[in-house]
């Protein structure tokens, strides 16, 4: 997928138009809450930020993962949670607030994190020089494209708090929808590399979705945090925003081919969540003065 103005100039604006859609559901409590409550939020930060990529990177040599394979692993590790994670949690009658706080936050420190973790993937997995590969470039793409955004999104939900309540619905079904686009696109356009490795990178992005769900579990309950709040984090540390891992492949590196894991992420993403909310549901049901 060669660099285009749909790669360029049409994803990168499509990023933009959901992180809009994202900043219509935050308000400033969403990044307050550290200081409110900040046991579980740093938790899940960490969980976030700083395990669930070395659980990546473990996995990628574990399972002895293709350089661009093993770099797609690790952009997909390296972004925050998105929407999805957020929709999940209020499915399933989670801790909402600390899902959509862990969201917003972890977004900001992406802008940051992320290019670190690109480049030391590279270098790492290329055994190859990453210099030609901009930390600033990469930052500013990110800056433009989730901050100026959300910080649109979130000017407008105070100025017209009604109606970008009302439009949250279509930004969810919007990215939804551009996801399962992307990952037709990416398929069509990496066919032969998808189907040769399709299977071990099924059992990639499948081991990745359950562990980093079962991670959040465990790190909340080593913390005595709620079940409420383990159940947040099981969600967000275990679901990725597939979405923009795909566009950093696609738009900001020109290689579609480290988008393939992502894109295979984006149909297992579920899973671990879904297993998780049952298993609650069905805890909850069994044992309802302890919950």
């Amino acid at each position: 997928m060669e660099g285009s103005f749909f790669t360029q100039v049409l994803l990168p604006a499509t990023l933009a138009f959901i992180m809009l859609g994202m900043g219509l559901s935050l308000v400033k409590d969403d990044f307050t809450r550290l200081t409110k409550a900040p046991k579980p939020v740093v938790i899940g930060l960490f969980g976030q930020l700083v395990l669930l990529p070395i659980f990546a990177f473990v996995l990628a040599i574990v399972f002895s993962a293709p350089p661009e394979i093993a770099i797609g692993l690790m952009i997909l590790a390296a972004c925050p949670g998105g929407t999805t994670s957020n929709l999940i949690s209020h499915i399933a009658k989670a801790n909402l607030a600390l899902s959509v706080s862990l969201t917003a936050i972890a977004t900001l420190i992406c802008v940051v994190s992320t290019p670190f973790l690109i480049q030391f993937s590279i270098e790492y997995f290329t055994q190859a020089d990453a210099s030609h590969f901009s930390l600033f470039d990469i930052s500013l793409k990110l800056i433009v494209l989730l901050l100026v955004p959300i910080s649109l999104g979130m000017l407008l939900r105070r100025l017209f708090s009604k109606q970008a309540r009302r439009a949250e619905p279509f930004f969810r079904h919007f990215s939804t929808i551009f996801m399962i686009l992307l990952i037709a696109i990416i398929t069509y356009d990496e066919f032969d590399s998808l189907k040769e490795s399709f299977p071990n990178v099924f059992i990639l992005t499948f081991a990745l979705n359950i562990g980093a769900t079962v991670l959040g579990v465990l790190i909340a309950k080593l913390s005595a945090l709620s079940k409420k709040d383990g159940l947040t984090l099981g969600i967000e540390i275990g679901t990725q925003n597939a979405t923009m891992a795909m566009l950093i492949s696609v738009s900001f590196l020109d290689n579609s081919a480290y988008s393939i894991a992502a894109g295979v992420y984006g149909i297992t993403m579920y899973v671990g969540a879904f297993l998780l909310v049952g298993y609650h549901k069905t805890t909850y049901k069994a044992q309802p003065k302890k919950s």
